[in-house]
């Protein structure tokens, strides 16, 4: 991402909240868990899918079906818009119009990369290591028949935008006085209580890694 976005990731819609830092685009990305992936398939109908994601580096990595023929689209280069949002809370204003979120987001545009051979089993591993951290080192590593099934891709963050709302209520002046509650309520994720699996045998204690995970 350059430090000034290009004329398609240039936000437009309430400029102020734009933020052209490389640190903030990383942080968003580093702190979700699930991107929406655009395509428009070749009849120009679009779909949305969400995806389990991970940056690395400059790009991020997701991975897909080789039977998804909107995957098999991307990893023939059609043009993808990748986007992360994290919602932090409710903003209650007096009016309903003024009534917002208060959010991050990234929006990447661009044309995906396939992933083959060790550079593929270390994208997996990378998603992995984002998703549960400490859970590659116990798991099983997928089969060369699972691996043949799974098409690895990587999206550049060449042209990338990050737009930032965490401001309070901006109501009108007419609406200063009327008698209602106004604020912000915060909205935090959280991971619960790990459940085991019905069919766990042995009685494994859950992993101290997995305890330790935190939103």
């Amino acid at each position: 991402m350059a430090d000034h976005p290009g004329d398609r990731t240039r936000i437009r819609r309430l400029p102020e909240k734009s933020v052209s830092d490389r640190a903030a685009l990383r942080a968003v990305l580093d702190a979700g868990l699930v991107a929406h992936l655009g395509i428009a398939d070749d009849t120009g109908q679009p779909f949305v899918l969400p995806v389990a994601y991970a940056r690395d580096g400059d790009r991020v990595l997701f991975h897909g079906s080789t039977g998804s023929r909107l995957f098999r689209a991307l990893a023939a280069g059609a043009p993808a818009c990748l986007t992360v949002t994290l919602l932090d809370g409710l903003v209650v204003a007096r009016s309903l119009f003024h009534s917002s979120m208060r959010y991050r987001s990234v929006v990447a545009l661009g044309r995906c990369v396939v992933l083959e051979g060790g550079d593929k089993e270390a994208a997996l591993d990378c998603i992995s290591d984002h998703l549960m951290p400490g859970r590659r080192g116990e798991a099983r590593e997928p089969s060369a028949k699972e691996l043949a099934a799974t098409l690895v891709l990587a999206l550049p963050l060449d042209e990338a935008s990050v737009k930032v709302s965490a401001g309070d209520p901006d109501d009108d002046q007419a609406d200063l006085d009327r008698p209602v509650w106004a604020g912000v309520v915060p909205l935090a994720e959280s991971f619960g209580a790990p459940a085991d699996a019905p069919d766990l045998r042995g009685g494994h204690p859950v992993p101290d890694y997995v305890l330790g995970w935190q939103r």
